[in-house]
């Protein structure tokens, strides 16, 4: 299961899958109040999007599942994790991090659910998404910065905001890295400003077993920066879980 992060939906993993969209059986959710899952004002916390994924491995019939997650579907395939653990079969954090929001990151949703509330979605994922790119690709792809603006120009003010609310509140998940025994991915993006390299490398020795991967010259959305590499990486790390 790829599950997408924030003023994302499902879609945004579509570059990943070529190649290997049929060696595995995917599931690709939209968390709801994003693509075509409707929102759900009673879902304040990360914890309650981790029943929403149970609630879909359930109806699947599905006893063990790879979750991997890009962001903040890292921080709720942790919350996930922690509760659910006998039901993973191995996690990914794809540009995610098991830290708890600092107090000046918590200061920057706030202001960012203000300017929302202020100003709408619309200026909000038009400032918000360049700055998820390295500056490269920024000049070298501007194409791709103004199609992902113009896919997700219609997001829900409601969900952008209950997101950065449940972001903020949420609480570190340190101790699930620390306990899980199944093996753990980790993609992460030199440049990256929304998980600092820094942050992720102190993360990554937690597990018992890690696999790493560092992107060079690239950000937070590696599936769109560096797509042929992540594609690489995921295969790899699926072909060693045990079926």
């Amino acid at each position: 299961m790829l599950v997408h992060g924030f003023t994302e939906d499902r879609r945004i993993w579509y570059p990943i899958l070529t190649g290997i969209e049929n060696k595995y059986n995917w599931i690709l959710p939209d968390l709801p109040g994003s693509g075509r899952s409707a929102f759900n004002r009673s879902l304040p916390e990360l914890k309650d999007f981790a029943e929403a994924l149970l609630a879909i491995i359930n109806k699947e019939n599905i006893s063990k599942i790879v979750l991997i997650g890009h962001s903040m579907g890292g921080y709720i395939s942790l919350a996930f994790a922690e509760k659910y653990q006998d039901k993973i079969a191995a996690l990914g954090l794809f540009h995610s991090s098991s830290y708890p929001d600092s107090a000046e990151k918590k200061e920057a949703r706030d202001k960012n659910i203000r300017f929302i509330q202020k100003n709408g979605a619309l200026l909000f994922v038009e400032q918000a998404i360049p700055g998820l790119f390295s500056e490269d690709f920024k000049s070298l792809h501007p194409e791709e910065i103004h199609w992902l603006i113009e896919r997700y120009a219609n997001f829900g003010q409601d969900s952008l905001v209950l997101y950065l609310n449940a972001m903020k509140q949420r609480p570190a998940t340190t101790g699930v890295l620390k306990s899980i025994t199944k093996p753990v991915l980790f993609i992460m993006g030199e440049e990256d400003k929304a998980v600092p390299l820094k942050d992720a490398l102190e993360q990554c020795h937690l597990p018992q077993i890690s696999y790493i991967h560092i992107l060079t010259h690239t950000a937070h959305m590696g599936m769109i920066e560096n797509t042929s590499l992540c594609n690489s990486f995921i295969d790899q790390f699926l072909e060693q879980i045990p079926v």
